[in-house]
């Protein structure tokens, strides 16, 4: 088939799981400690994507209000059986623990979710056996919170979905070629073989993707002579950290594994880790998938949100921290205007729960407006990859009331900086911009990406408040779980939203 884009669903979209039903495709990814979780995708070429739906958008399908950081909604399977689509994830940090949700739609709604009792572990995978048993392979990690204690490998159960119940004690199952964190298991059936595809190596450099194969769902697995299959370190194909694949037949029959991988700007990988694909070949009954190759889709993105209008936050890429967006936002007053109101708890973008909405950052080269009226708060449009890796640039009224402060702040672990300056208006244009290191720029120096915080008077002048290397707001030093997600927030009082934009660069 034609070359595909890479990556195929850009930004914070790791963990990505894919089905194909009656020639319409359907993939879902993590969403760790944002609300809604589980964003479920769907294309008919598998190259155009629509956001369609997630499939958690209350929070008590999660339970994730006080998980911490990094923990919340991790890799799912999505599958379809029967006439019913399933979407299987644990929740860590939650008392949910391994949760089965189902709709007849996967744009929506999704069930409140089964919890699997007698699963303990992450990345569980879904199937029937031809007799239409139920089968949960997963990696048994074993966690305290969302710390990790112990890998036992990877295991299965025989469980009974309408009951939430496993049917047997878990058993071991092949758990790779020995390299670290076994994870990520899927099954698939093919010309009388049972396939059992899994990723090792950890979730960084040493990502990779191993198979082995046996004759029924349960086993034995011989593994594949050529294991690991697929692994992205070492090879300059401008994707890196490759791994937890799930197979899928492509439009044209062509074999696909679709995987998460990270891609630079400068030294570092601002995005996350992003969901991509790359075609399978087989030989003598093994599969072998092409290099993951970075292809990013030629045409920008311009999305722009008018909240003059009294529309409400219906998009369905918007997130909020353990807390469903439309929660933290009221519409209406003058101008119908977009407000938030920061509660006595919060006391910035860089507290537990903020009182932030944001979109998944999903271009290198890009821009985020909001046009923001500081109000009697102070809070403007901010950039989060964790609790304890933002950027923030506010808007609030001076002391005389006559103009607007506005200030930029970087937070990254013990290190707190911010730059001023003062504006005459009352509402002010603030912008966030990237931009990848100049060409000829030699990538080993340890540079990111520019991001660029500055204020659009109502002459429209731009003042700048602050340039930052983004290399400290990247996966190689903030965690490594989820990416950049850019929006609006208040830390103090209410603030007024009039607009927000994003766009994004083509080829980038």
């Amino acid at each position: 088939m034609s070359e595909l884009p890479n990556p195929l669903i850009p930004g914070f979209n790791p963990d990505p799981s894919c089905v194909r039903v009656d020639g319409t495709y359907y993939l879902v990814a993590s969403s760790f400690e944002y609300l809604p979780a589980l964003p479920v995708y769907r294309s008919t070429d598998f190259v155009t994507w629509e956001h369609i739906g997630n499939v958690a958008t209350r929070p008590e399908q999660t339970g994730i209000a006080r998980s911490v950081d990094a923990a919340g909604v991790w890799a799912p399977t999505i599958r379809h059986h029967d006439g019913l689509f399933y979407v299987i994830v644990s929740i860590v940090d939650s008392p949910r623990g391994c949760v089965v949700f189902t709709a007849e739609d996967p744009a929506g709604p999704w069930d409140d979710g089964t919890t699997l009792e007698g699963i303990a572990g992450i990345d569980p995978d879904l199937a029937w056996d031809e007799n239409g048993a139920a089968y949960v392979t997963y990696s048994a990690l074993e966690l305290d919170g969302a710390q990790p204690v112990g890998f036992h490998g990877i295991r299965q159960a025989r469980v009974d979905l309408a009951a939430g119940k496993t049917l047997e004690a878990p058993r071991s199952l092949w758990s790779g070629v020995g390299m670290v964190a076994p994870e990520a298991p899927h099954l698939f059936r093919r010309d009388g073989h049972w396939y059992l595809l899994i990723a090792e190596g950890g979730t960084d450099h040493g990502h990779a993707v191993s198979i082995a194969r046996g004759p029924s769902i349960e086993g034995p697995f011989e593994p594949a002579p050529h294991n690991p299959v697929l692994r992205g370190t070492g090879f300059d194909h401008g994707v890196e950290r490759v791994g937890h694949a799930d197979l899928v037949e492509g439009p044209d029959g062509t074999d696909l594994l679709v995987l998460l991988g990270t891609r630079y700007a400068g030294a570092a990988s601002p995005l996350g880790r992003e969901t991509y694909v790359t075609e399978v070949e087989w030989a003598d009954g093994w599969p072998q998938p092409a290099p993951v190759r970075a292809n990013p889709r030629p045409e920008p993105v311009d999305e722009h949100f008018d909240f003059t209008a009294g529309a409400r936050l219906t998009d369905p890429g918007w997130l909020a921290v353990g807390r469903p967006p439309a929660d933290l936002v009221t519409t209406g007053g003058a101008g119908s205007r977009l407000t938030l109101i920061a509660s006595h708890a919060d006391g910035g973008l860089d507290t537990f729960r903020p009182t932030f909405v944001g979109r998944r950052q999903r271009h290198l080269h890009c821009t985020f407006e909001a046009r923001v009226e500081a109000g009697s708060g102070r809070g403007g449009i901010g950039l989060r990859f964790a609790q304890d890796f933002t950027l923030a640039l506010t808007a609030q009224r001076t002391a005389s009331g006559d103009g607007t402060r506005i200030t930029a702040r970087a937070d990254i672990p013990s290190f707190s900086r911010s730059w001023s300056v003062e504006l005459a208006d009352e509402q002010v244009l603030l912008r966030l911009r990237t931009e990848p290191p100049a060409p000829g720029r030699a990538a080993w120096l340890p540079n990111g990406d520019r991001i660029l915080l500055s204020a659009v008077d109502g002459t429209g002048t731009e003042h700048e408040v602050a340039e930052l290397d983004g290399r400290y707001w990247s996966v190689e030093n903030a965690p490594t779980f989820t990416g950049r997600v850019v929006g609006v927030f208040a830390e103090q009082g209410t603030v007024h939203i009039t607009e927000f934009r994003y766009r994004g660069e083509g080829r980038s």
